[in-house]
């Protein structure tokens, strides 16, 4: 779940978000756009991403002609309860 942890995580989340990064609800990891996507739709985006692998120890890898469909995008940011 994207439901976010800590008032750290949220914090992290919430700066991560100011700099453009977006949530992925499928692949669980964060999203910026590299450049202007090559496609916009109302249901989804292609272009280039910078993404963060967590599974490599969150480094930051590029992908192209990924297409970000917009159901996924996480846009809640809530506080955690504390």
């Amino acid at each position: 779940s994207a439901r976010l942890g800590t008032y750290q995580q949220y914090l992290a989340a919430r700066e991560l978000k100011r700099k453009s990064w977006r949530y992925h609800k499928k692949y669980l990891t964060w999203f910026q756009r590299h450049e202007e996507p090559k496609v916009t739709t109302d249901e989804y985006e292609i272009g280039t991403y910078v993404y963060f692998d967590y599974e490599t120890g969150w480094c930051q890898r590029i992908k192209s002609d990924f297409t970000f469909e917009y159901p996924y995008l996480e846009d809640e940011l809530q506080p955690a309860p504390k």
